[in-house]
């Protein structure tokens, strides 16, 4: 009896200790999920109840921003601080990529004594370049190094620490190993090895993206609930689906539930009370022209939510995120806010929550003050977000109630008033010519001159990595 009770006190007395520490950093991005996909976010077709309850239990943000309409550039905003204006990657370009001068949240961490690991799709510079993971700050990498390479469920290799690793299961064709399942296997191991932290597992899944697959126990439960439509992608090696509603439902479930096993687990190693969650998706939900199957997706299951546009647009609905923050001890549960907030302040948000010194240049900043309510918090004057498709480049500005679009530099700014209309359904550019000139003037100031890169290894080919 004695022993047992030294047991129990030894056991509160490690895990006051381990709670006094800086906190473990669990950061998850999906992919391509929509404002409106979570029940927390007005969802009532597609079930997500371990998000939610991460929803319940932390704070919610209502007016939170990726860094960027596309996969690429939004995680280079994550990773560095800085807009598109400034980040090292500011396109879906494969020649774009992080620089040996570009400093990213891992590597603060990693200065700190965090254990850093990734597991999924990176985006940010691939096998040879000084943009791979190992090179910017991860001690343990898995996944998929080319965001091409992360449209596949069922390749058969993928990087493990800069060496391809096998999957044997899907070689020659198969298809046993679900990708995104071996990816969280080896995130649920990197917390389970670093338990004792402080470490920073980020969770870029790669799901609900292309293609079109999930396992077939995830549609089950969804079956003859929802208008049968194929959504066959039409580009050859990737999988489509010939009951594409229930399938991306089942996606979706999918992730929840990759949510659930993470916080399981942190409750299992009785580490919950001191590990910082964040849940948010890389841009919004997906489009593909006026008949392809994914728009009558998004809009069936209004994935987008009250939005204007897809994925690939400057409008809310390419560029408005879930994002959910749950700190425990510091966010009150069920809180919600409406802070204007964007990538680009994960980066000061964290080094404020672990100690680490935030680079003197930054476009972000600490959302602290929000998450734990102590002190007024410091807003944007504005966010901003580009793009350059060819010799011609987009942008758009939110400041305040205002957020302007010019889909081209050749044509007229575009002006919404979202307190009055967050579906940006009527243009008043006219009625406010100040207020458009003030937010030209912003878009002006926050570009630079792209950087030069120098040359690249010659990057994967599209053969090598599908089935």
């Amino acid at each position: 009896m004695r022993g047992l009770l030294f047991s129990v006190i030894l056991c509160v007395l490690c895990g006051s200790s381990r709670a006094d520490g800086p906190p473990n950093i669990v950061l998850i991005m999906a992919d391509d999920l929509g404002y409106g996909e979570l029940g927390c976010y007005g969802q009532t077709k597609i079930n997500t109840p371990y998000i939610d309850r991460l929803a319940a239990e932390g704070m919610r943000f209502m007016q939170a921003y990726a860094g960027s309409h596309v996969c690429q550039p939004s995680r280079s905003v994550l990773m560095q601080g800085l807009h598109t204006g400034h980040t090292a990657v500011r396109a879906n370009n494969l020649d774009q990529l992080l620089l040996p001068e570009d400093v990213t949240v891992a590597e603060l961490l990693k200065d700190r004594g965090y254990a850093t690991g990734g597991f999924g799709k990176w985006g940010l510079g691939y096998i040879g370049t000084t943009g791979q993971p190992s090179w910017q700050g991860f001690d343990e990498w898995f996944g998929q190094y080319l965001q091409v390479h992360a449209h596949f469920y069922y390749p058969y290799w993928v990087r493990h620490n800069d060496e391809k690793y096998l999957l044997p299961g899907n070689e020659g064709g198969k298809r046993s190993q679900y990708v995104q399942d071996e990816m969280q296997s080896q995130a649920l191991d990197f917390i389970r090895e670093n338990a004792d932290g402080p470490f920073f597992a980020y969770l870029p899944y790669i799901i609900p993206h292309v293609e079109m697959v999930v396992p077939d126990e995830w549609e089950e439960s969804y079956r003859g609930q929802f208008p049968k439509v194929a959504v066959m992608d039409p580009r050859p090696g990737y999988i489509g689906s010939e009951d594409g509603f229930t399938t991306l439902a089942g996606m979706i479930s999918r992730l929840d539930a990759y949510v659930g096993e993470v916080r399981a687990l942190l409750d299992e190693l009785n580490i919950a009370d001191n590990t910082l969650v964040i849940f948010t998706s890389d841009n919004g939900g997906q489009n593909g022209g006026k008949d392809n199957g994914w728009t009558k997706m998004t809009d069936y299951f209004e994935g987008n939510g009250p939005l204007r546009g897809y994925k690939g647009t400057f409008y809310e609905g390419g560029l408005r995120v879930p994002f959910v923050v749950h700190w425990p001890g510091k966010t009150e549960a069920g809180a919600v806010s409406d802070h204007i907030c964007g990538f680009q302040d994960v980066l000061p948000t964290l080094c404020e929550v672990t100690g680490a010194k935030t680079p003197e240049v930054t476009d972000g900043i600490s959302l602290v003050p929000t998450l734990t309510g102590e002190e007024p918090q410091d807003e944007h004057r504005g966010l901003y977000w580009e793009y350059r498709r060819g010799d011609r480049l987009g942008r758009a500005a939110r400041m305040g109630r205002w957020k302007s679009v010019q889909l081209r530099d050749d044509r007229s700014v575009e002006l919404y008033d979202l307190d009055q209309d967050i579906s940006e359904t009527t243009d008043v550019a006219t009625m406010h010519p100040a207020i458009v000139r003030e937010m030209t003037v912003f878009m002006d100031g926050c570009h630079y001159d792209e950087r030069e890169y120098p040359p690249a290894p010659q990057r994967p080919k599209f053969k090598d990595f599908v089935r």
